[in-house]
């Protein structure tokens, strides 16, 4: 009897302590046993709420036993869990079933970052095939290519024309794309080593806004990450016009488990183009990855991949020569011009969790990276018997590491989250070199030659207050650089240095107005940094231009199958530069200043049709050259992308797509014009079983479109004067291609 007045004694004991509220700690899963990030837990007694980590965890304040916890994530299916004493004192774990997006099951205040949510809405409903389509992804941004497939994308954004990364810092699973002091522009940002079915997330944003991002993130940055588990292991080959063919493998290594994942990618590419002189490119890529967890749920991850790349190009030709009959549009001046390129990449990550408020992250990586460039932009201006073709390389190692600590607490009664970091890059470049050739075999002189070593120390601090419906973050960000540079040219050893630091603030501001309309106001300070050779030159003159920044927007769904974001932007730059190529110096513009507004908007007609647009209006000035000659080269005033999607629907899936840029000045006076063009691509596809067959076309109504342009003063063999006028890339014309893909 004593014994059961005992037991009933410690049970309401018991009872009264869990009526007191408590923390619950978490996991959530996928079907494969897979963590969910940025899932949503929300008491629905208590009102009080978390996301989970990246490694699926989450733990949530003010709980009761008999409470409710609503747990989903768009693309799965919502859970509810009642909860009892048991919860209290072990981990809870719970799987979420997939499911067909439905956008109206979306709720903007639930969603961890509304905009990357949109934009793996948008992988899972166009996924990739090309690491093209990687950067088409993000909402406003254009590419172009113009070097026969294997040089870096031209990129234009908000306004800018990018060139190949001065003004967007890109990175995949925290190591930097871009490269600093590149032989052929600075920021050169090369992401064909990116096998594009490996993506999983992509993050982005627009503006000098994020504390984490430093040089190159003024117009914004974009972060790649890749796949921790395949679903299935599968084979693929795509093959069509211009002798174009692409393999790709994707290998599960090890038998899905609940802690560790590996496999492999491989992919092949060759394509001879539409051009009369074959590009004769082709690309050979390999990724690995390994991921693992320990009973904590700490996270270590290992990626291994290598890529090489060779091709011919056409280069960009002159108008004139094309009116004339000279050469067809897919004719070549000097079809000598292409090169060749290769990156191995090392990255290991660890995710940890310190404590229940604590999580610590950390990534470091190593790269190789060689780069063999021929073009020939002026043909025989400077050399009227040789020609003035030149070559660009070079030789680097990059060693990196960047660490974060996030940690959540409360001042009073306001939650508030702190996140810190601090990072590290070194790049040693040998041999980087601008030379004077000939038929791409023979050095006539060297321009440039020397060694390059560039240093760039950081850290950040960002504060988050949560005030109810406000969400206030204050940030500060710190980056130190050391720039050094030995001539091989010069007779005597002399080895140049300089150092500059810079601080940059930044602001952001949200406020929840209702469940599913959310306004935030953005303002901060970022940089882009210079050339080593052109800093160490200029005695340390105009190292880190400063880019001012500000936006106003807003995200909306006035009705449930429909999403909007709206946004007013602004963005000072204090120097503008202009990379010019052969003759391998950049030169200054003055201040700039650019302002738009960015409109987007997604609609779902049922659960596999989706709709989506994406545009940008632009007014982008000089401040300080008269008006009707303020303008600046090649930056758009309106782009504009989007299409129609159909996911998963009996079998099919497809798309048709088109992204549309407006024409622009190619020059200070506008005086030359670069066209703009409007092309449509389509694909379908059909899967039974393991198989899965399909076809794409690309510019699909078979426009005659300029893919790249630029205003160039040359002077061809024939011809006694130089000419200055538009020289272009010719795009693609009607190409289409069929795929046949087995899963096992």
């Amino acid at each position: 009897m004593k014994l059961v007045n005992l037991t009933t004694l410690f049970a309401v004991l018991g009872g009264i302590a869990l009526a007191h509220s408590q923390q619950i700690k978490g996991k959530i899963t996928d079907q494969q046993n897979q963590p969910l990030e940025a899932a949503y837990v929300y008491n629905i007694n208590s009102k009080s709420h978390a996301h989970t980590s990246e490694n699926g965890v989450f733990i949530i304040e003010n709980n009761r036993v008999g409470d409710s916890l609503k747990i989903g994530l768009l693309g799965y299916e919502t859970r509810i869990v009642t909860l009892n004493a048991s919860n209290f004192s072990q981990m809870i774990t719970t799987i979420l079933q997939e499911k067909t997006f439905q956008l109206d099951e979306m709720v903007l205040t639930e969603e961890l970052n509304p905009v990357s949510t949109i934009s793996r809405l948008d992988l899972n409903t166009n996924p990739l095939n090309s690491s093209q389509e990687a950067l088409r992804k993000i909402p406003g941004l254009i590419i172009g290519q113009h070097a026969g497939g294997g040089k870096a994308e031209q990129i234009f954004l908000r306004g800018f024309d990018i060139d190949h990364g001065t003004d967007i810092s890109i990175s995949v699973d925290g190591m930097p794309v871009n490269m600093v002091s590149h032989a052929h522009g600075q920021g050169y940002s090369d992401l064909h080593f990116l096998i594009p079915e490996t993506v999983n997330k992509i993050d982005f944003g627009k503006g000098p806004y994020s504390a984490k991002h430093g040089d190159f993130a003024t117009a914004g940055y974009v972060d790649f990450s890749t796949r921790d588990v395949l679903k299935e292991s599968s084979i693929s080959v795509t093959a069509g016009q211009f002798n174009s063919l692409r393999t790709l493998g994707l290998f599960n290594l090890l038998e899905t488990t609940t802690n560790q994942n590996a496999y492999i990618a491989a992919e092949y590419l060759a394509n001879d183009g539409p051009y009369e002189s074959p590009q004769n490119f082709d690309r050979i890529n390999i990724f690995g990855k390994y991921v693992a967890f320990s009973p904590n749920n700490d996270k270590i991850s290992l990626t291994a991949s290598h890529f090489t790349s060779g091709w011919d190009a056409s280069g960009q030709i002159p108008q004139r020569a094309v009116d004339s009959g000279m050469i067809s549009r897919f004719g070549a001046i000097d079809d000598t011009e292409g090169g060749e390129t290769e990156r191995t990449n090392l990255n290991v990550q660890l995710s940890k969790r310190l404590s229940n408020k604590t999580t610590f992250k950390t990534n470091a990586y190593y790269s190789h990276y060689t780069f063999e460039l021929y073009s020939n932009f002026t043909f025989f201006l400077e050399d009227p018997i040789n020609g003035d073709q030149i070559k660009q390389k070079e030789n680097r190692n990059i060693f990196g590491l960047n660490t974060s600590l996030v940690h959540d607490t409360n001042i009073g009664n306001t939650p508030l989250t702190l996140t810190s970091g601090l990072g590290f890059r070194k790049d040693r470049v040998d041999g980087i070199e601008l030379s004077h050739t000939l038929n791409r075999s023979t050095i006539l002189e060297h321009l440039q030659l020397g060694d390059l070593n560039e240093t760039n120390v950081n850290a950040f601090i960002n504060a988050e207050f949560e005030l109810g419906k406000f969400r206030i973050a204050p940030a500060l960000r710190l980056d130190y650089f050391k720039f050094l540079y030995q001539d091989q040219l010069q007779s005597e050893y002399q080895n140049l240095a300089e150092t500059k630091a810079i601080v940059s603030p930044k602001f952001n501001f949200y406020w929840d107005v209702k469940d599913n309309y959310q306004v935030f106001l953005k303002s901060g300070i970022g940089f882009h940094s210079n050339d080593t050779r052109v800093v160490v030159a200029n005695q340390g003159k105009e190292i880190l231009p400063r880019a001012y920044g500000v936006d106003l927007g807003d995200i909306w769904k006035p009705f449930p199958n429909l999403v909007v974001n709206t946004t007013l932007w602004y963005l000072f730059l204090e120097q503008e530069f202009v990379y010019v190529g052969d003759a391998g110096i950049v030169e200054p513009s003055g201040k700039t200043e650019r302002y738009g507004l960015d409109f987007g908007f997604r609609y779902q007609f049922n659960d596999y049709l989706f709709l989506d647009t994406d545009m940008t209006l632009t007014h982008a000035r000089s401040t300080e050259d008269p008006k009707g000659q303020n303008y600046i080269p090649l930056a758009p005033s309106f782009t504009m992308a989007g299409g129609l999607s159909l996911n998963e629907w009996n079998g099919f899936s497809g798309g048709l797509r088109y992204r549309f840029i407006d024409d622009r000045p190619a020059n200070e006076d506008n005086s030359i014009v670069a066209k703009g063009y409007f092309i449509t691509d389509m694909n379908a596809n059909y899967k039974f079983d393991s198989i899965t067959i399909g076809f794409a076309i690309e510019n699909l109504f078979d426009v005659a479109w300029n893919e790249t342009q630029f205003a160039t003063e040359s002077r061809l063999q024939n011809e006694a004067q130089a000419v200055e006028e538009i020289h272009f890339t010719p795009g693609t014309p009607f190409f289409i291609k069929g795929t046949i893909a087995y899963t096992f």
